[in-house]
């Protein structure tokens, strides 16, 4: 490999962990959001593949490092995938162990990214012959993922009710687009309307705001007091393995194992039902809590892992819920990328290895070993100097000018709409993967069921 490649790959991977460190400590940033809109950018302004591609698992995993430390220190979520690990982290932190939450769960990061390469990278290869045959049913598998996901969800008859009408709004947009010549009709508007998706909730707050009563009736508070209690530093580098017991390091690697090959499924449910079956007949509250945030912090980075590399490497096609939300610009960025002509056509096996393996590595020893040492100030930083409204009207205005780049000044006007819809849906409970199966089912959907 050209060594100039390398060197752009272990630099990609060092900014991907230095930027993603930060944003995982920032309370409630949604992977999606976060990761969706840079990584298409990147692919948008031109960069090697392999290059976006090594950013990307760095930035995914360091990513996952992060987001427990506002969990462990003030029972604030980092992102949606560690919500479930609340209630157990408030449980350390009743007891005085916030910096133990802390290293639990990011221990449980560094088992589930050791188990989840090595086995997406196998299953992977394994599913690669099959590859012709699933593909040829994709889209009715997207409109069955989409019934899948919805009846898996806590709001399973709004999600399944939901499906049609948003398939229909949708295609809808695209016909317009069509009858008054802003784009051919051999072209679908995707990208915007993937990030009109994403941003759904943003969207729906900012419109709300605009209403006086809805305005006036808001809450209003102080400056949150947040109190940090300060632990002992770590010495030296941290060892995962000294961290976790015997028994916590075995059943984190399980649910990595188990994450990554139900790469197909919810990340969240899985996470969830996974955390508590395995944790659930340790009587101690303390033992329970830390077995349950190690193996559910292991069993996400595995998944995420797993649903970005097994769909990107066999496939070539967005067959899981990682896949069609925060890695969906690896699959389909038009012009750049189509689902005919992506990663998965242009990298190589070893490509895709080599790419793996130096994104986890430098994550893992920069984002673990800052994360273990630094956690406190770190936290303190975010919590003072980096607003969180500041990086969503970053993100906001970035899906604005990719709208208007993918057909015009009236797409704005559609990503605005679809974004107001999804933000609706996504309070009514339809979360995103139900949202993101229907954007790729919509046009089978109207074209076998309505025409």
């Amino acid at each position: 490999m050209d060594p100039m490649l390398v060197l752009q790959m272990v630099l990609a991977a060092v900014i991907a962990a230095t930027l993603y460190t930060i944003i995982g400590v920032a309370p409630g940033t949604d992977e999606t959001a976060v990761l969706a809109p840079v990584t298409l950018v990147l692919v948008l302004a031109g960069f090697e593949p392999i290059v976006i591609l090594t950013f990307f698992i760095s930035a995914i995993i360091a990513k996952k490092l992060t987001d427990s430390i506002p969990v462990a220190i003030a029972g604030i979520p980092g992102g949606v995938m560690s919500a479930p690990m609340v209630e157990h982290a408030l449980v350390l932190k009743k007891h005085g162990m916030p910096d133990l939450s802390i290293r639990k769960m990011a221990s449980g990061s560094v088992i589930g990214t050791l188990i989840g390469v090595p086995v997406s990278l196998l299953l992977a290869n394994a599913l690669a012959p099959l590859a012709d045959e699933i593909k040829a049913f994709a889209d009715p598998i997207f409109f069955i993922g989409a019934i899948f996901l919805a009846l898996m969800s806590k709001n399973r008859w709004i999600a399944l009710v939901s499906i049609i009408p948003l398939a229909l709004l949708i295609q809808g947009l695209r016909h317009l687009y069509w009858g008054v010549g802003i784009v051919p009709e051999d072209t679908n508007v995707f990208i915007s309307f993937f990030l009109g998706i994403t941003i759904g909730p943003v969207i729906l707050t900012l419109f709300e705001l605009l209403n006086h009563d809805k305005r006036v009736s808001l809450p209003r508070y102080g400056k949150k007091e947040i109190f940090l209690k300060k632990s002992a530093q770590q010495k030296g580098f941290p060892n995962p393995f000294k961290i976790l017991t015997k028994m916590e390091v075995g059943i984190s690697s399980l649910t990595s194992f188990v994450g990554t090959i139900t790469f197909f499924l919810s990340p969240v449910g899985m996470t969830i039902l996974l955390g508590e079956t395995v944790s659930s007949g340790v009587k101690d509250p303390v033992k329970r809590a830390s077995r349950a945030i190690s193996s559910m912090d292991a069993l996400t980075n595995a998944a995420y892992i797993g649903g970005t590399l097994i769909p990107l490497i066999a496939l070539g096609i967005p067959l899981s819920p990682t896949a069609i939300g925060p890695a969906n610009a690896l699959f389909n960025a038009p012009p750049v990328y189509s689902l005919e002509h992506n990663l998965h056509h242009i990298l190589s096996t070893a490509d895709f290895v080599w790419a793996t393996l130096i994104g986890a590595a430098v994550a893992l020893l920069i984002t673990y070993f800052v994360t273990v040492k630094y956690a406190l100030p770190i936290c303190k930083f975010v919590f003072r100097k980096v607003p969180h409204e500041a990086m969503l009207g970053l993100l906001f205005a970035l899906v604005l000018m990719l709208a208007y780049m993918d057909a015009g000044w009236l797409n704005i006007g559609g990503v605005l709409l679809i974004g107001l819809v999804a933000g609706f849906l996504h309070r009514l409970g339809v979360h995103y993967g139900v949202q993101f199966m229907t954007l790729y089912a919509a046009p089978w959907i109207v074209n076998n069921l309505f025409l």
